[in-house]
């Protein structure tokens, strides 16, 4: 007998995503989770107000009917091996990681019991979502910090593990709002092998095995260096400026999507 394909699920935004309203891509989760049969985990590790941001998400998704949802709040990496913890992520359909500070997540799930029943749940076919911080922490490397509106330089970011729900590619967030242009590129350049996705706010990416759609208000900004001719990284001190050419760039709106294998985006046609 064949075993019927597991389709691995993401949900990874941009932040500041529309709570009060419509909520299109908090719906949309839901949805994806199950709907009204829908039983979320919401991990606040990435912030230091717990109780206030994830009863936040807890009313946004009680109002859009998922059957029950729950806080599971790690403030130590001992909270981490709680088999509360553990048996809320074992019976998930949705696992949702708030916004705050990715180091915090890192620092505390990474390579731990929740972190790795997480996994789990992933590849058994959950769906995982995160917003800002929660988005950061997707990739398998990761933005920890870095300068906004500024030119590349090497100086401008600083790059830590990330949890590796989605390999090869760096993430980064409130994209167009921050002016973060120039840290994904010497992001990239310091992970040249990686794909770069810059989400707006109330944008998101939503990852189907290998395949993305953008939903939102705003884009996805794609930069793909892997075949650019000629860059100055070797060659420059920590605070000069990045050169760059060949790099490649898609802007993807709403609607439209993006094969991770080809590396080619897709029109809404």
């Amino acid at each position: 007998m064949v075993a019927s394909h597991i389709q691995r699920q993401l949900l990874i935004i941009g932040g500041a995503e529309d709570r009060s309203g419509d909520s299109p891509i908090l719906r949309e989760f839901v949805r994806r989770a199950g709907g009204t049969k829908a039983n979320l985990v919401i991990l606040t590790a990435a912030t230091e107000l717990p109780r206030e941001v994830g009863e936040n998400y807890l009313r946004v998704f009680e109002r859009l009917g998922a059957q029950s949802a729950r806080i599971i709040d790690t403030e130590t990496r001992e909270d981490a091996a709680s088999s509360t913890a553990l048996e809320a992520i074992a019976i998930a359909t949705g696992i949702f990681f708030t916004g705050g500070d990715q180091a915090r997540i890192t620092s505390i799930l990474k390579d731990t019991d929740l972190d790795r029943a997480i996994h789990k749940r992933f590849k058994e076919g959950c769906i995982v979502a995160g917003t800002s911080a929660g988005a950061a922490v997707m990739p398998d490397k990761m933005i920890v910090e870095g300068d906004s509106q500024t030119n590349p330089r090497i100086e401008t970011v600083e790059m830590g593990p990330g949890l590796g729900f989605l390999p090869g590619v760096i993430i980064d967030q409130h994209f167009s709002q921050r002016g973060r242009l120039g840290r994904l590129i010497s992001a990239l350049l310091l992970e040249p092998a990686s794909l770069g996705f810059g989400i707006d706010e109330n944008t998101a990416l939503v990852v189907s095995d290998q395949q993305i759609e953008v939903i939102g208000e705003g884009a996805v900004t794609i930069v793909d260096e892997s075949e650019s001719t000629y860059n100055n990284s070797d060659k420059i001190l920590k605070d000069e400026a990045l050169a760059v050419f060949g790099a490649r760039l898609h802007i993807v709106p709403h609607g439209y999507k993006f094969n991770l294998d080809t590396r080619q985006p897709i029109p809404n046609e």
